[in-house]
C-alpha cells in the first residue's frame, strides 16, 4: 500500500485519518481499555470512510501497527459539469481531469468556480467548493 505511513494504534487521535479494512477513514471515537493481568491495552476505534461515509468499528491491541493515509489537499478550477462529473484543472500543475461530484455538493459546484480536492491513497476526491 503506497501513500501511507505507519503508527501504533495507541498513537491515534480523534479527527485524524487511518486505513481500516483497506479504506481511508476519519477517526470519530477511540476507547482504550487498561492492560489486563496478562495482556495488552486494547483500542476500540470508530471511524467513517472518507469516500463513502461508511462506519467501521474495530478493536485491536494498542501496540499493533496501523496504516495512516497521506492526504494531499489541493485546489482546482471547474471547467465544465456533466451530470455528476466535474471536469477540473489543477491550480498548480494545470492538469485537467474528471472528479465525481458528491451528492451533498450537487448544485454548489459551479462552472468557473474553485473547488478543494484531496488525493487519498492515489484516488482524487472532490471535498468542497471554495
Amino acid at each position: 500500500m503506497d501513500n501511507t505511513i505507519q503508527a501504533s494504534a495507541s498513537e491515534l487521535k480523534v479527527g485524524r485519518y487511518v486505513v481500516l479494512d483497506g479504506i481511508a477513514c476519519v477517526i470519530k471515537n477511540i476507547d482504550t481499555s487498561k492492560t489486563g493481568k496478562h495482556g495488552h491495552a486494547k483500542c476500540r476505534i470508530e471511524a467513517t470512510g472518507i469516500k463513502d461515509g461508511r462506519k467501521i468499528i474495530t478493536v485491536m491491541p494498542g501496540h499493533e501497527n496501523v496504516q495512516i493515509p497521506i492526504v494531499d489537499k489541493k485546489s482546482a478550477q471547474v471547467l465544465s459539469i456533466h451530470g455528476e462529473i466535474a471536469n477540473v484543472m489543477d491550480s498548480e500543475s494545470f492538469e485537467t481531469f474528471d472528479l465525481k461530484v458528491p451528492e451533498e455538493l450537487q448544485g454548489k459546484v459551479v462552472e468557473g468556480g474553485q473547488v478543494l480536492y484531496w488525493i487519498v491513497m492515489g484516488e482524487k476526491l472532490l471535498v468542497q467548493p471554495k
